[in-house]
């Protein structure tokens, strides 16, 4: 059983995580927030008795789950509103030039040259715009095993599919990243 310290601890450290996973998932910052908000909920009062060994592999199926069921809610949300009217606002640009994906990364820092560090910068961000464009399935596969270092089993778990569609799903990201950073002039 997971000491209140030991959950605590826990919600704080994958916070921020949680945070951009759920925003890669919704593009909203605000619903991003309820959605880790409602799943830290959920796991402190459902499973706060389980031992703290398997709260990480347990948070990452309820996010999953409160994303699924957020995108259930707008798919519903959006019938009514095309049935009642026809007015849709145009004036929904969301703003996320302050997200940084890799920001919760510990970085090696090996020179304080400002050349280096904007090069490491540019880079970051090919990367992040580039896994806003992979499939849902695959940036979901390819940020838990390689952001969130989950195992095979693990993410298989999380995503309710089999293991064989997890490195499916993770090499045709990698390769679909691959391909955009040549594009954009990133040796590999």
């Amino acid at each position: 059983m997971a000491t209140r310290q030991e959950l605590s601890d826990f919600l704080i450290e994958t916070e921020k995580r949680a945070y951009k996973q759920a925003l890669f998932a919704v593009h909203d910052e605000h619903m991003a927030l309820d959605i880790v908000q409602d799943s830290m909920m959920k796991l402190t009062a459902s499973y706060a008795s389980k031992p703290a060994e398997e709260l990480p592999l347990l948070f990452q199926r309820i996010l999953q789950n409160t994303i699924r069921d957020y995108y259930r809610r707008q798919k519903i949300r959006s019938l009514w509103t095309t049935l009642f009217s026809a007015f849709t606002p145009t004036d929904q640009d969301k703003n996320q030039e302050d997200f940084d994906i890799l920001e919760t990364l510990q970085v090696k820092q090996e020179s304080n040259d400002p050349h280096a560090q904007l090069e490491r910068l540019q880079l970051i961000n090919l990367i992040e715009e580039a896994i806003k464009i992979l499939p849902s399935r695959q940036r979901e596969a390819f940020i838990l095993r390689y952001w969130e270092e989950m195992s095979l089993a693990e993410t298989a778990a999380i995503m309710k599919c089999s293991e064989g569609s997890v490195k499916t799903h993770c090499s045709r990201a990698v390769h679909t990243l691959a391909t955009i950073l040549r594009e954009k002039g990133v040796k590999l």
